[in-house]
């Protein structure tokens, strides 16, 4: 008995991404589900690259293969900050067990048919790569210059690559979109992440609700707070701090 309860506690953990930290996964129910889309979204500063990076090195220690694309980060400047954030993962890096592409779009013609065909690049590289998660920080940059239809095809297709075994986390800004567009990305995504900042006494903390988890139950409405400092990571809050 008490191995069977072992051995599905084993394949549990085989079939979810950990975020590395045992308050978030338990908040998720365990993790995000592999082959799963899941959208982390907020407004700024409040925590959307520091929780991509956190399942990035829960990701990384379960052995996954990660490809992080990131709009706002050389490669260097994201190493150092994952390693000032205590997530070093600098010899995953050096063995190609993480795969980082910078999207710098300098020269680009910023108009809808132009950005249109930096998505198909972005999802036709997604599509050949051998990683299995992929973390795409952030989605925002692309959106001013979009259309909404262009936008949901992306997911979409995305959407395709999960089914296919894949598993994508996306960062974007709350405000990237109108409500109404907003709700139609919430939709075709499985899971949904919504970050934001609340004042605690004379700070502000980041708190992280589960708005959708695709398949898990007692999840959704679940929250945490957390801070994020400098040379420690991300920390904690105690539900009664938070709410004190």
């Amino acid at each position: 008995m008490v191995e069977s309860i072992h051995e599905i506690e084993e394949e549990r953990k085989r079939s979810i991404l950990s975020s590395g930290n045992d308050e978030i996964d338990k908040r998720l129910g365990g993790g995000i589900p592999l082959g799963s889309l899941t959208l982390i979204e907020g407004e700024n500063d409040t925590g959307k690259s520091v929780l991509c990076q956190q399942f990035t090195f829960g990701g990384l220690a379960q052995g996954h293969r990660i490809a992080y694309y990131t709009t706002e980060n050389t490669i260097k400047s994201l190493l150092n900050q994952l390693e000032s954030l205590s997530l070093d993962v600098s010899d995953f890096y050096a063995w190609g067990y993480l795969k980082i592409y910078p999207i710098h779009l300098e020269g680009v013609e910023w108009r809808p048919e132009q950005m249109k065909s930096i998505l198909n690049l972005v999802a036709n590289h997604i599509k050949t790569i051998k990683e299995n998660v992929v973390m795409i920080d952030s989605l925002t940059m692309f959106t001013a210059y979009s259309t909404e239809d262009d936008v949901l095809d992306f997911l979409t297709r995305l959407k395709n690559f999960c089914d296919l075994g894949k598993t994508i986390l996306i960062t974007l800004h709350q405000h990237a979109f109108k409500e109404d567009t907003l709700v139609r990305i919430r939709s075709a995504c499985d899971c949904h992440l919504f970050l934001r900042k609340e004042q605690v006494g004379d700070r502000y903390v980041s708190v992280l609700e589960v708005s959708k988890i695709r398949g898990a139950k007692k999840t959704t409405g679940n929250i945490v707070s957390f801070e994020v400092h400098p040379g420690f990571g991300l920390k904690i809050i105690p539900i009664s701090e938070a709410r004190a």
